[in-house]
């Protein structure tokens, strides 16, 4: 069987888990890469836990419990869960206002909220957000990180407020720098940005590798820094949560937030990890009902608040992990290690930890989405969320950024482009694309004006959204522009709001987006606009494909004209000859999805094929060897359809004899011979004639065999023969065995 991976498949960074999940998995994947997320775990759980303001053991008490119980019971299997430093800036307001002890307590009051929308299946609104919003809140903390976190690096403490932070900056780095700080801190940032640029060195994870080398030099050069301090005994430090005191608005807007925040990054990373493995999909519900869980113990336990890590779960699937065992043993070992080795942190200088977050907060903030919200015209609600964030604080920032995300939206979603033009016999064309509503109707009252008195206008309506105010300017202007002489024919292309206005049934919502009517409807169905216009064209006598071929210049051609234009320069290569009946109801280009070019088309009665010695007919036969001579057409498809004369006349006997009908339709006589030969084959509840339309494409493709052309081509594996039918009134295509005369389904 062919390969059918996709590109996007063979880049991601992981194979498909294998179906054993036994001792060999676990021993050779899950194990080696549970060590490698514990070595990155460590420094960023210090780290995040110290720019919270929260005892150094409750990042690592989140690392446990994230690992563990996300571990568990997370419908991501391979991500790898603890503190984050998206809730950095968040938490450190929090504590700062509650104290710690309370914050353990409203953590665990988010993992409730969590767990409440994630049994409620709520939890995916939390995707609903604008993704400007999302990076630009990541952005906003990031600088609220660096700012903060830089002052560690030089030696001094970060304040409680960012404006704080980076007004005090200049001041810090021309007087208050410690030397010894800078140092470890210079050189634990710079190995975080090398380090992953040496080919072979970055299978070894770049915050274990700064840590250890700025802990190292500090400890060699006996370097006068302050170091992590953790309690003599790790369980003895633990802060169990306490109620927070104060204004109950206020604590309930902190829980609410800290659920909100922690979710979406946790989805966000549930997301991100589905896009690098072949695996098992993410099951968001159930990730958020583990991460509430998480949450709800950790802070029970004192610790901080717990999401869905991406820098963890992608090293987790870059190391080859299987299943979630690596995640959960990852826990254990910092379990581990803090039990037994907590003496062995307290020798990292508090600047080396800084430094991996100053690093960390730069890569919230990341160019690359930058551009991707340029081109998506996305760019004013990301930086209106930062500087929101950074200014006002988190909840304030995000909240600024949904209302310019929100106006932008309207805007889009209102905005609508008119177009008027003078036509060469005097006449006036006004086009309107888009959603009318009443933010518009100004605009297109200036544009209507515009229109000189008395002449004949065709205004042309391309709305999804028309509301009343759109209505009412548009049928205002045309009451009045008539009444002194004018005429107006409002052609509605897309729906019939304005038709619908008139008749006091306007629509409350907008039209889903769709193919115009027009492109696939019957002239009968598009060209009678309303009542007195198909009154006109009647009385008029106008030709339809008259009217057609001008819709044809006016919205068609310049959508296909490139493609005309390429194809008469290169001349035509189809890859398909489409032989098929001359029913007007079939529409091979239609019921293909295919455009100009791709399909090389013969038209008759009852889609035959004459076989090659068939001496009163060579239409077809030139075709055929057209197609496959010349062309090198790679497929040929003979396709019969439902409630097709041909067939009802040929098993009937009805055509005229001595017609030339007759003469034609005798190229159908090995069909039904064979339709008798097999005892009518085809499906039973089928009518006969359409069993027997079934058996004649079988014998049409047999008779493409018969042209030395084809079967040379057949044979060198140059050309394939297939047939299909398709069902009028259900609108359905099907593959037809032509061994079996038996329909199949289209491939999904």
């Amino acid at each position: 069987m062919a390969d059918r991976r996709t590109p996007a498949a063979e880049s991601r960074t992981a194979d498909p888990p294998p179906a054993s999940t036994g001792l060999h998995t676990l021993l050779r994947h899950d194990v080696p890469a549970s060590l490698v997320v514990f070595l990155i775990a460590i420094p960023l759980s210090l780290g995040i836990a110290a720019a919270s303001g929260a005892p150094l053991i409750a990042g690592l008490i989140a690392a446990v419990v994230g690992g563990l119980v996300c571990g568990l019971l997370g419908g991501t299997p391979l991500a790898v869960s603890g503190p984050a430093a998206g809730l950095v800036a968040l938490v450190a307001g929090v504590v700062s206002e509650y104290g710690w002890a309370a914050t353990a307590a409203i953590v665990a009051a988010a993992g409730v909220v969590q767990l409440l929308l994630g049994l409620t299946r709520l939890g995916r609104l939390a995707m609903s957000l604008s993704p400007a919003v999302v990076r630009g809140m990541l952005a906003g903390i990031g600088v609220t990180i660096m700012a903060g976190q830089l002052h560690v690096v030089l030696g001094g403490k970060a304040a409680s407020e960012v404006l704080d932070n980076l007004s005090g900056l200049p001041g810090r780095m021309m007087t208050g720098i410690n030397g010894a700080s800078a140092l470890v801190g210079a050189v634990t940032i710079a190995l975080l940005l090398v380090w992953p640029r040496l080919p072979r060195m970055s299978v070894v994870p770049a915050p274990l590798v700064a840590v250890v080398a700025a802990t190292a030099l500090a400890t060699t050069l006996r370097l006068p820094v302050e170091r992590v301090d953790l309690p003599d005994a790790p369980l003895a430090g633990i802060t169990l949560p306490r109620l927070p005191s104060g204004e109950l608005a206020g604590i309930l807007v902190a829980v609410v937030t800290i659920a909100v925040v922690a979710s979406v990054e946790s989805l966000l990373s549930a997301v991100a990890v589905d896009k690098m493995h072949d695996g098992q999909r993410a099951d968001l519900d159930r990730e958020l009902i583990a991460q509430g869980a998480a949450n709800t113990v950790s802070g029970l336990l004192g610790g901080l608040p717990v999401t869905g890590v991406i820098v963890r779960s992608s090293t987790n699937v870059a190391a080859g992990a299987r299943t979630r065992a690596s995640a959960v043993l990852h826990g254990v070992w910092v379990a581990v290690f803090v039990l037994l080795l907590a003496s062995t942190l307290e020798l990292i200088p508090m600047a080396a930890l800084a430094g991996v977050l100053v690093v960390m907060g730069a890569k919230l903030i990341s160019i690359a989405q930058v551009r991707a919200l340029w081109r998506h015209r996305e760019l004013v609600a990301y930086l209106a969320t930062v500087v929101g964030v950074v200014l006002l604080g988190l909840l304030e920032g995000v909240l600024v950024g949904l209302a310019v995300a929100a106006v932008g939206a309207l805007y889009r979603l209102t905005h609508f482009a008119v177009r008027t033009e003078e036509q060469d016999n005097g006449a006036w064309r006004v086009v309107v694309h888009g959603s009318l509503v009443f933010l518009g109707v100004g605009r297109l009252a200036r544009e209507l004006r515009r229109i000189p008195q008395g002449r004949r206008v065709r205004l042309e309506l391309h709305v999804d959204l028309m509301d009343h105010a759109g209505f009412e300017a548009i049928d205002d202007w045309r009451t009045s522009y008539q009444r002194l002489g004018g005429t107006v024919e409002v052609d509605e292309v897309h729906d019939t709001w304005y038709d619908r206005a008139v008749r006091g049934r306007l629509g409350p919502r907008r039209t889903l987006p769709g193919p115009l009517p027009r492109w696939f409807a019957p002239w009968s169905h598009w060209q009678r606009v309303h009542h007195e216009a198909e009154g006109q064209a009647a009385r008029d006598g106008v030709d339809p494909m008259l009217v057609g071929m001008r819709e044809f210049e006016r919205r068609s051609a310049e959508l296909v004209r490139p493609f005309l234009s390429e194809l008469a320069s290169r001349g035509q290569r189809p890859g398909q000859l489409f032989i098929t009946c001359a029913d007007s109801r079939v529409v091979p280009n239609l019921i293909t999805s295919s455009g100009p070019g791709d399909l090389f088309c013969v038209r008759n009665i009852g889609n035959l094929v004459p076989a090659a010695d068939a001496a009163d007919d060579a239409s077809v036969g030139a075709a055929i060897e057209y197609a496959v001579g010349v062309l090198g057409v790679r497929r040929i498809v003979v396709c019969g359809h439902s409630h097709c004369g041909a067939m009802a006349a040929v098993l009937a006997g009805s055509a005229p004899p001595g017609s030339h009908l007759h003469t034609w339709l005798r190229h159908a006589e090995p069909s039904v011979r064979r339709f008798h030969a097999t005892g009518a084959a085809g499906p039973e509840d089928l009518p006969a004639e359409e069993r027997l339309c079934l058996v004649n494409v079988s014998q049409q493709v047999d008779n493409l065999r018969s042209y030395p052309a084809v079967r040379e081509a057949v044979d060198a594996g140059r050309l394939e023969l297939a047939g299909l039918y398709f069902d009028i009134s259900a609108a359905r295509v099907f593959l037809v065995d032509t061994q079996r005369a038996a329909l199949q389904p289209v491939p999904a």
